[in-house]
């Protein structure tokens, strides 16, 4: 009787826990990691695709034409241990009939925590405040020292109504928050109605909002969407919050606009590049707090996040429905 083949399995990074369990207990599958926590040169990733069945990989892996042609004819399924998907040479993987599983909604809650805390350092200038009690800035109490703005009674505006933007605006409500605003490809009647939010274009947006929070996905007509234009249209009062991807802002744009008061703050999870290099001007000023893409960083979150992105690879590998399976 001849051995059973097993299908070849290639892991980007060292992933959380359990879905490495998973993996390893995959008896059909033979399974190398790249064992570390920093990303994966380009030409060990291109030796541990070649004649890959599957691939798990991160949003900071490019699957482009040329990696897809060096894995050949045997990569049946990608999954990304992401919801966003701009990393993926989607055109070329739907050519190649390749299925993609990704991870949406189990990150939700965590990134909109995340969204939330963000807006409220930013606004509330708490980085800044901290630096001042270490510094010996704080001397003593003064009615307009270390002043920002609140939530309540506020207009939010939010680019992109989806899970994420939802579950912010969920978490925004008890905070008083007066008006909610959103913008997007189309109205979502369904949605919004828990909020009462209403459907605006985007100049409308920047200009009536005193918060602007972005959570659309990164496309091409969302790439440099938030522009010189947009933060001329916005308050001098406005803070600016980006958990989305950082493509979708203008960062010299940003830069010239906090530099020059033209808006309040803004507050960063999401930059070009990831990291930010140290001598960005952005990590300059004061007014910007810069996170380093923490959106879904929680425990649960991370090990629920990798249990789905193995689970959608070993169901793809054996032709079975995906947990979460992107449609191309």
């Amino acid at each position: 009787m001849r051995p059973v083949r097993l299908m070849k399995v290639f892991v980007t990074r060292r992933i959380p826990p359990e879905g490495r369990a998973a993996l390893a207990r995959a008896a059909d599958c033979e399974v190398e990691e790249w064992d570390s926590d920093e990303p994966i040169p380009d030409k060990e990733l291109e030796r541990g695709m070649t004649g890959a069945h599957g691939l798990l990989c991160l949003l900071s892996d490019r699957v482009d034409k040329r990696l897809l042609d060096t894995a050949g004819a045997n990569l049946k399924v990608i999954s990304t241990l992401s919801v966003g998907v701009d990393h993926l040479a989607l055109d070329e993987i739907k050519k190649r009939g390749i299925r993609v599983g990704y991870t949406p909604d189990v990150l939700t809650d965590a990134t909109a925590e995340l969204a939330v805390s963000l807006l409220l350092s930013t606004c509330r200038r708490l980085p800044e405040a901290i630096e001042e009690v270490k510094n010996g800035g704080w001397t003593s109490w003064n009615p307009m020292w270390m002043c920002g703005y609140g939530l309540s009674q506020s207009t939010v505006g939010i680019i992109g109504l989806g899970r994420i933007g939802q579950a912010i605006a969920r978490r925004l409500k008890p905070f008083g928050v007066q008006r909610f605003l959103y913008t997007g490809r189309q109205p979502r009647p369904q949605e919004a109605a828990e909020f009462q939010a209403e459907f605006v274009s985007m100049p409308q947006l920047a200009v009536e909002s005193d918060f602007v929070v972005v959570s659309c996905s990164l496309t091409p007509a969302t790439k440099g969407l938030c522009n010189k234009d947009f933060f001329q249209q916005m308050k001098t009062t406005a803070v600016f919050v980006n958990i989305s991807r950082g493509d979708v802002v203008n960062q010299d744009d940003l830069y010239q606009a906090l530099a020059s008061g033209r808006i309040a703050a803004a507050g960063l999870d999401v930059t070009t590049p990831e990291p930010l290099p140290t001598d960005h001007p952005l990590l300059t000023l004061k007014n910007c707090v810069i996170l380093p893409h923490i959106g879904s960083a929680t425990h649960r979150t991370r090990n629920t996040m990798s249990l789905l992105a193995a689970n959608n690879l070993l169901a793809g590998l054996r032709g079975e429905p995906m947990p979460s399976e992107l449609k191309l």
